[in-house]
This record gives structure tokens, sequence and C-alpha cells, in this order.
């Protein structure tokens, strides 16, 4: 679980006078929700693998304290996670790990500076007690006549070899070029997945392709590409705000070199909005009763916290305080706060001692 010893350091901030307890009560309605969503229903012995886009971390207006409470608590529950859309500054990174603590470790690539990388870094955050990376990384370089034109990925997908258990597995992040051509990002699609069901021909692990696809809907060439590539692909909701699209997947291979085959326990998008920031979203009636210690709030009284403590901070930082808050709040705050992709996760299997001792069985 993350540290919480920095909640006893907040509260010297005139504009947020209650800061420590507002974070204590949000997260616990926010450990409660993982738990009903993810951990709760946990196998023993799995592997829990997260993908999240987090909207430009950290590139403009600095983030709330509370925000990076709310980040670590939904990437702790996952076991290693790939992020997307981290930036130059890897400040507040370093302050996420501070709070996730010494058990997890993380890397990431450099800042891209090619046509339409847009100045983006990718990175792995993983928990050491549960997977330990095997010392290898690299990023995917197509052929000429891999994509039209000629020319490589936007953002070059990264990736990197670790183990569960028995199970050896390769992650490769990507965020896949957003545009208005859906061919293009297809092509990419469609080049990624081909060099990793290479790689799995011959390697002995299972290869997982993950990240913010820039899939609008599951009509277009977008996802066709990525479901036609021969790699299996549990079917996500969608993970914007909107809910319509479903940019957000995470892909595996079952055919290959591989001796333990990928066996998927459970998967989900996790939605943290009727826990943290809002706004509400409509709630599954058959959901148990919340426990007593679950605060949940309504839009307004979202709006109503946050708006004084918002103007403070763009004035501070040199912006405009908006026009109107109420409009904002769902659509730039909390995106800005937390992100505007909401993130996705897989369970698998990684135990396979029965089937590695039944070998030493005679036939029957």
């Amino acid at each position: 679980m993350p540290f919480y010893h920095d909640l006893k350091g907040y509260g010297q901030d005139p504009v947020y006078p209650n800061e420590a307890e507002w974070i204590a009560r949000r997260l616990l309605t926010l450990r409660y929700d993982l738990a009903q969503a993810i951990t709760k229903k946990r196998s023993p012995n799995s592997l829990i693998i997260g993908s999240w886009n987090i909207r430009a971390f950290d590139g403009g207006m600095p983030r709330l304290n509370e925000s990076f409470h709310y980040i670590a608590e939904i990437i702790a529950t996952f076991d290693i996670c790939a992020i997307q859309e981290l930036r130059d500054d890897l400040g507040p990174l370093k302050r996420l790990m501070g709070l996730l603590g010494p058990d997890w470790d993380y890397f990431v690539t450099d800042v891209g500076n090619q046509e339409g990388s847009n100045y983006e870094r990718m990175g792995f955050l993983y928990n050491k007690q549960r997977v330990f990376f095997r010392n290898v990384i690299g990023e995917i370089v197509v052929r000429s006549d891999a994509l039209a034109g000629g020319g490589q990925i936007a953002r070059t997908p990264f990736f990197a070899a670790f183990q569960a258990g028995w199970f050896r597995f390769t992650l490769c992040s990507s965020h896949i070029i957003f545009g208005d051509d859906l061919g293009v990002r297809a092509q990419e699609i469609t080049a990624v997945t081909k060099a990793l069901l290479k790689r799995a021909k011959k390697e002995d692990q299972v290869f997982i392709f993950l990240g913010d696809m820039n899939i609008e809907s599951r009509d277009d060439e977008v996802w066709q590409a990525l479901v036609d590539s021969d790699m299996e692909v549990p079917v996500f909701g969608p993970t914007n705000m909107k809910g319509d699209r479903f940019y957000d997947q995470i892909a595996y291979t079952v055919q290959g070199a591989s001796t333990r085959k990928t066996r998927l326990l459970n998967f989900g998008t996790f939605d943290w909005r009727n826990a943290v920031f809002g706004p509400a979203q409509e709630r599954d009636p058959d959901a148990p009763d919340d426990p007593q210690f679950i605060e949940r709030l309504t839009d307004a009284e979202n709006i109503a916290h946050y708006r004084p403590i918002n103007d403070e901070m763009r004035r501070r930082y040199g912006k405009e305080p908006y026009a109107d808050f109420a409009e904002e709040h769902g659509s730039n705050f909390m995106t800005f706060e937390m992100s505007d992709h909401l993130p996705i996760w897989v369970e698998l299997e990684v135990d396979y001692s029965d089937d590695y001792l039944v070998r030493f069985l005679p036939d029957e």
C-alpha cells in the first residue's frame, strides 16, 4: 500500500485548511472502490498488469497534493503499470514513487522529439515484491515499408522484460498517433503487433501490447487492426470521460515458443470518479451498500470545494481563474488533476506449479 505520512504536513495553506482530512476521506472511498472492483476478487499468486495514460504528467500547472495520493493508490493496486504521457520533468514522477514506497521501482524513456511524439515519455512502474525486471529493454523500430511514407512510429513503442512466478513476459507500451487519418493509426498497430508476434515465435515468453491505442470505435479500422493481429484482445469498456471511446487496450500473444501460455483470470476498466473529484457516474444498482466510513459527494459539493482552491492555484501560476468553473470542472480541472483516461488492467495466472508436476506422472 502507498505511504500516507505526507498527510501530517498538510493544512498550512490558508486556502486549504482541511486538506489532510479531505484527502483521507477521499482515500478511504477510493480504496473501497478499488477493493470492490479489483483486489477483493483477486486470485492467489496472480499478476495484475495496469495501463494508464495520465494526462500530461506533469507538463503544466502542478497538480494538487491530493492528486498524487489518488494516483498512487490506483497504481499500487497493480503489480506493474505502464504509463503514457509522462513529460520532461521527472520531479512529479519521483514524488509519486516516494508515495508508492521502496518496494516500487521504475524506468522511463527519453523525451520524444520526432514529429508526432508530442515530447512525451513512457514508463513502467513495478512492485519489486511481485515482479522482477529481467534486464532487457528496447524500442520497436519498423522496416521502411511498414508505414506509408517509410517513416517510423511517431511515439516509439517501449518494451521491457519481466517475470512473475513462472510467468516470463515482455510489456510493450505504446501511445498510437492521434489524428484524422485512422489508416495511419491502424498501420502503427499492425506494425507493432507484427514485430511482437515475430519475437513470440522465437522467444520463450509472452508478449503483452498495452497502452493508449487511440481506438475510437469498435467499428473502425484501428480496432480491426488490433483484433486481426492474432493477439488475444479482451473487450474493455470505454476509457474516455464521455464513455464513448475505446482508446486504451491490452493484448497478448497466445501462440509461439512460450511454454507458459497466458491464462486470463479477470480484466476491467477502473472508474475513480465516484470516489475522487467527480463528476458522479451512474452506479451499479446491484452494488452492495457503502460501509459507514465511505463518503460520496455530489457534483455541487465537489465544485463548491474545489472552485476557490483552483482559482487561487491558477492565480499563483499566472493564469486567470476559469470563467465558469462548474463547466470546466469535469472537462479540464479534473482531467489535469487525474487524467482524461481511465486505467485498464488484466489479472493473469502466474503459478504453473501443477502443470509442471503433472509432467512427472505416468499417463493414465
